[in-house]
C-alpha cells in the first residue's frame, strides 16, 4: 500500500469563529477536548510540553485514552494567526527521536457557522516498515478528534 503523505478532514461547528478559535488556541481549551495536559500557552515558536490525559468531553473516548495517560508530548507552534491558522509540529510516532508532522487547522465563516479544516502532512518521512500504522492511528485519531472539537463546543457553547 502507499501510504499517503497527509490527512485531511473537516467539519462545520455550529458556533461562531472567535469561539472556535478559542478553543483551539487556548492551551488550557485545546488540552480539555483534546486530551492533554499543556503547560504553557501556545505562542509563535513556542515548544509546549505536556503528558496526554484523557479527554473531558467523550468518555468512550477517554476510555480509549486512559491507557495512554501520562505519555509525554510536545508541541512546536509553527503558526498563530488568529483567528484562522494555527500550526504545530509534533512527533506522532512511537519512537524516540521520531520524525516530525504538521499540523493545520485553518478556520473560516460558512452560513451554518464556522468551517475547521484540519491538515496533517509529512508521513513519507517515516521509515516504511513505520508509516502505514502510524497514518492509520492518526487518521482515525482525527475522526475522533472532529469529533471531540464538535462535543466541547456543544458542551461550553459560546462564551
Amino acid at each position: 500500500m502507499n501510504t499517503p503523505d497527509y490527512i485531511e478532514k473537516q467539519v462545520v461547528l455550529k458556533a461562531s469563529l472567535q469561539r472556535v478559535w478559542q478553543a483551539i488556541s487556548d492551551h488550557r481549551a485545546f488540552g480539555t477536548w483534546f486530551g492533554a495536559e499543556l503547560d504553557a500557552p501556545f505562542a509563535p515558536g513556542a515548544r509546549i510540553t505536556g503528558r496526554i490525559h484523557p479527554t473531558a468531553v467523550d468518555e468512550e473516548i477517554a476510555q480509549r485514552q486512559a491507557p495512554h495517560t501520562g505519555t509525554p508530548m510536545e508541541l512546536q507552534i509553527e503558526r498563530l494567526e488568529p483567528p484562522t491558522c494555527l500550526a504545530f509540529s509534533w512527533a506522532p510516532g512511537p519512537k524516540p527521536n521520531a520524525p516530525r508532522t504538521l499540523v493545520t487547522f485553518t478556520l473560516s465563516t460558512v452560513a451554518e457557522g464556522t468551517l475547521v479544516k484540519i491538515c496533517e502532512s509529512g508521513f513519507q518521512q517515516f521509515p516504511l516498515e513505520d508509516r502505514a500504522k502510524i497514518f492509520t492511528g492518526n487518521e482515525m485519531g482525527w475522526v475522533y478528534q472532529t469529533r471531540l472539537l464538535t462535543k466541547y463546543l456543544e458542551l461550553y457553547g459560546e462564551a
